[in-house]
This record gives C-alpha cells, structure tokens and sequence, in this order.
C-alpha cells in the first residue's frame, strides 16, 4: 500500500463545499470525501506553522513538543512520521516544507543557515523539492519563472503577490503538482509521500484564473469583534500583522482571494487524483488530507492564525483508506485532532504508535465503530512568547514573563474553556451562540471545565519512560527504536 500525505496550509474547515460553503467550489476535495471519511470535527493542536506542524509530525501536544514558535528548535530526541515510514521500509519523499527548526545542538555555530531559518526539513524525509516561503534560496519555483519569461524577484513572498498577474499554471501550487507528478511516474512498486502546499496561505493573492473567481461582491462579511474581550484579544488586534484590514472592501477582496487559492490547490489535488486512477494505484493508496492550523480571515477583527477562536484551529480532515471501501462517503462526528494522524499511519503500516504520540489511532473511528473510550473536547494551544523574546532583557531564573504568555482551549459540543497562562480564564456558550460571543456564566459549569484541563493536562505529560520498569530486564511498555526490545 502506497502513503499520501496531503497538507494544506491556513484550510479552515468551513471553507469545504462538501461540509456546506455556499460560495466556495471543491470539486476533487469533495470527491476525495465521498470516496473516504471526513473528520467533520478535526482540529490543529496549535498554531502558526511550526508548531501545528510539529503537532501533525510527532503526534504530540505542544506541552509536551515545546514549539511554541515559528523558530522554536524540534528536539531531536522525538519521534516523527518520516522516521516511523522509514521504520515500515519506505524511503518517505517530501514536496514543499515542513517548517521544522533545527535541534541547535546539531548545528556549527552562528553562521549554520539552520540557526537562521525556521524552515529546516523534519528529519526522515528525502526532500524532493524544498520551496521556503522565505530566503533567497533553493528558490526552484522562481526560476521556474524565470526561464519562462516572467520577472520575478528572488524572494517567494514578493513573486506570491505577483500570482494573479500570471496564468495559474505557472502559480506554485501548480509547480508543487508538476514535481510530485513528475516523481511518481517514474515510481516501481510502494511509496511514501507528502505532498505540503502553501496555499491558501497569505498573501492574499490566488493564482490567474483563480483570482477572479470569486467577486468580492458575493463573499460575506466576517465575524466582527465582540465589545466584551478578553485583553488578549486587544493585544491581537494591535498586532500589524494580525488586524485584520479596516474597510470592507479589504475584508471583501482578503475572502474572495483565499477561496479562490482553495480553487486552485483543489485542482491540483485533482491532477493527483487522476493520475492515481490513470496509474491503477487510487484503490492501493492511502490518503490524507488536512492543514496545519486554520484561519481567521477576518472573523473577529484578525486575519492569519492565532488565539483561541476556532477559526485558526477547526481545519479540514479527510482519510481515504482503500481497505474499507464501504466506509466511502462517512463521516467521523467525533472531535478528532491531528496528533491522531501518526497513530493512524502507524497502526494502517503495521507499526506501533509510538510512546510519544498524545493521539489516538483512527482506525476503529474509520472503520465504523466505537473505540474502548474517545475524547469529550478538542484542545488546542496558542503561545505569544516570541514577540517578548525578541525584546530581549530578560533576568532568567527570576523573570518568567515567557511562561505567562500562552494559552490551552477545550472546545466541547456545546461550550469551550480557554485558560491563559497569566491565570484569567475566558468560555463561551457555543450552543446558543456559534460566534464565541456569549460568554458562559454558569459558574459551576466554568469549574468542571477547568478541572477537565487541568485532568487533561496531567493525562498527557510525557510518557516515553513512564510506563517501563528496569526490573527483570525490563517490563512494562518500552520505548521506540530499543533493538534488544523483547
């Protein structure tokens, strides 16, 4: 059985025609979902990019990984889905990016390019085609451009700004498409890949065609801000990169761009799915499909990833496994999270999940039944620690400033908790009021939540070692990768 990893980057789960966008089309996406199972309830554990994705590639919470920023150094100590395809005997390829900083401890100094790039590629993966979103380097797309006729410069935020001024075919997911599609003709016998698109992220500028898919006149407004907020909230709203734009003609023109970036990496994902069937390997391959976090896109005054609105968090999630055929066209209603994934992959190659890992394998969810216990929330985090960081100035141990600046959400089916680091707490009545609006006053209610979490933290501390004992030469449950493991 072949393996499809497909990551889309800021896909907010609402944006899905199949789940009830009105606006927005997803004609491959949607074909994809009736031809698997889609995890109606699936969240990120964590935004922005680096520490969502490390919460995909490890299986773990941030607790417990520690990326708490774009930036913020994987340990190398952790296990990840490459290390565990290779474990299953395939040599797993990578296209795109995994925003995965290096372990300091494994760099030259100073002037190692991995001490001065959040970009770094997770460990395990055969990078077939590395395309950063920022540097002056590795820039295969923009030369791409370049040899066609198209000026450029060597910097891919700037040529993203330019893709509506050309045809959609030269845009980078297309590249992306062209690449992977290149490599898989010329594959003989199982394969290991992980397809990760950029889009729709910022900026806000789709491909050709695809810019102008969308009038700005159709798309609805966002969200607006409530007057009762939290100061989090205030302290987003003045961060530059965060506020969303002021009219509405900028809120107009930011939606009806990033549908129609969702446009064009769904019709990339069509090419790939023809190609399979072309191939004779869409009934042998295992696909899926999900994000790294989500995306405000207005909705309560900000744009991009960020806090505890689920906005940045509840994303798009679509397993497609070949072995269950009559499970095509279900839905798993349950909250679902993406540290599930790599327990999924693990148990679907016959791998144990790794001690690590804080999620839960899929496959009895996939297959139709009851789990022995499931979760009742989703949970995510959110850490603001590197704006302090970079102002520097701090009297460590006594100063612990960069341990307030965080926070833990518990999303369940009708109210969701948020604690901040700092103490203050925020929740919501989300069955009355599906906007985060309403703050909940029940306060007996307001405390059971709070004690779930703090359960729910205890639950999920590391537990790599925890379950062994070195008697009798060694019991209990061992961790990966202990070749003398009995």
């Amino acid at each position: 059985m072949n393996v499809l990893l497909i990551t889309l980057d800021q896909f907010r789960a609402d944006c899905l025609s199949i789940a009830g966008h009105h606006i927005v089309k997803t004609p491959n996406i949607d074909h994809l979902a009736r031809n698997g199972v889609r995890l109606t309830r699936h969240y990120s554990q964590c935004a922005p990019c680096s520490p969502g994705r490390a919460s995909l590639y490890t299986g773990m919470y941030q607790m417990n990984h520690r990326v708490v920023a774009n930036g913020t150094p994987l340990d190398r100590r952790f296990d990840n889905v490459a290390l565990l395809a290779r474990r299953a005997g395939f040599n797993p390829v990578l296209f795109g990016y995994t925003d995965q900083s290096a372990d300091p401890r494994d760099t030259d100094g100073p002037d190692d390019w991995r001490l001065h790039s959040f970009e770094g590629v997770l460990p395990g993966f055969d990078c077939q085609l590395f395309i950063p979103e920022y540097g002056n380097e590795h820039q295969e797309w923009i030369e791409h451009l370049r040899k066609n006729g198209f000026e450029v410069p060597l910097n891919a935020q700037q040529a993203l700004r330019s893709e509506p001024e050309r045809p959609a075919e030269f845009g980078i997911s297309a590249f992306l498409t062209d690449r992977f599609l290149s490599w898989l003709d010329r594959q003989e016998g199982s394969w290991f890949a992980h397809a990760s698109y950029l889009r729709p992220h910022p900026p806000y500028s789709a491909a050709g065609k695809w810019s102008t898919e969308y009038s700005p006149d159709e798309v609805a407004l966002p969200i607006a801000p409530s007057d009762d907020r939290h100061p989090f909230h205030d302290f987003a709203l003045q961060i530059p990169s965060s506020k969303a734009p002021d009219t509405e003609e900028g809120l107009r023109h930011m939606r009806a761009q990033y549908y129609g970036m969702i446009g064009d990496v769904d019709e990339q994902l069509g090419r790939i799915f023809d190609s399979l069937k072309a191939r004779g390997e869409w009934d042998d391959t295992m696909i899926v499909l999900t994000a790294d976090h989500g995306e405000q896109l207005g909705d309560h005054g900000l744009k991009e990833k960020l806090g505890f609105f689920e906005q940045s968090y509840h994303i798009i999630g679509i397993i497609r496994d070949p072995r269950i055929p009559e499970r095509n066209g279900t839905t798993v209603d349950h909250f679902t999270e993406n540290v599930d994934i790599v327990p999924t992959i693990a148990e679907a190659l016959g791998q144990p999940v790794p001690m690590q890992c804080d999620g839960l394998p899929l496959g009895t969810l996939l297959r139709g039944t009851e789990p022995p216990h499931w979760r009742i929330a989703a949970t995510y985090e959110y850490d603001w620690r590197h704006f302090f960081i970079r102002m520097g100035d701090r009297d460590w141990p006594w100063d612990r400033r960069l341990e307030k600046q965080n926070l833990a959400v518990r999303r369940y089916e009708d109210d969701a908790y948020v604690h901040f680091g700092d103490g203050t707490w925020a929740a919501f009545d989300v069955k009355s009021d599906s906007t985060w609006r309403t703050p909940l006053n029940n306060t007996n209610r307001v405390l059971d939540m709070a004690h779930d979490m703090l359960s729910w933290r205890s639950q999920h501390l590391n537990r790599e070692l925890t379950g062994m004992l070195n008697e009798k030469g060694g019991i209990g449950e061992w961790p990966g990768g202990v070749p003398w493991r009995s």
